[in-house]
């Protein structure tokens, strides 16, 4: 068993340096509305992870092809992303900078933890990813749910602790947030989100060889 958490805890650890949306619009969170804020929206993207991850265990390969050959379902999170990058892009263009920062109240928490689960939920390359994670880690932990659930249970909490880690040191540049430059922020993640879309729409017409995901996951594994 402590072999299993020593090899999940450095995957843990590279999951939370991923770069995507997920990890820019929690760092922009933690920046601007602070930690306990940024903790919620993080508890929302590891619900939607732990999620994937059941379905992931209790699903097969055979689902791993089905969904490699479904583009209509990265198209559709793509597009999802885009028009929200959009959106958020062209909000932020008739905001006055008068603005006062931003200040998360008790109610704001709730819309937090579903933006987080949400961001990762729509994004279907995260589920492929976790099917490909199980595929490849499975066989090595002689397919036992207890040594799985060991695994993947410390590599969402040494992701988890990272994140953490992450929003403090996100926070301490709240003092130097002026309204123009919290705008500027909302604009480049808004970019961010846009240009995630753009990749997901591009990933759902390249051809099948072009994008073999269990290759690049068993290549970080290794």
């Amino acid at each position: 068993m402590i072999e299993d958490i020593q090899a999940a805890i450095p995957l843990g650890f590279l999951l939370s340096f991923m770069i995507g949306p997920v990890f820019f619009v929690l760092l922009e969170t933690s920046a601007i509305k602070g930690f306990r804020a940024a903790i919620v929206f993080d508890i929302g993207v590891i619900v939607a992870d732990v999620l994937f991850i059941t379905i992931a265990y209790f699903s097969s390969f055979q689902l791993l092809e089905n969904l490699s050959n479904q583009p209509g379902l990265y198209v559709f999170g793509g597009v999802i992303l885009l028009i929200y990058g959009i959106t958020v892009f062209f909000k932020q263009g008739v905001k006055q900078s008068t603005e006062v920062p931003i200040k998360s109240k008790k109610g704001d928490y709730i819309s937090l933890f579903f933006k987080g689960f949400l961001l990762n939920f729509i994004n279907i390359g995260v589920l492929v990813f976790w099917l490909g994670v199980i595929i490849i880690v499975g066989p090595t932990l002689e397919n036992e749910p207890y040594r799985i659930r060991v695994f993947f249970s410390s590599m969402i909490l040494a992701y988890f602790v990272t994140d953490v880690f992450k929003i403090l040191l996100a926070k301490q540049l709240k003092r130097k947030l002026t309204n123009t430059r919290i705008h500027l922020i909302k604009k480049v993640i808004a970019i961010i989100l846009i240009i995630s879309g753009v990749v997901l729409i591009v990933k759902g017409f390249l051809p099948k060889d072009k994008f073999n995901l269990e290759n690049q996951i068993e290549n970080m594994a290794h």
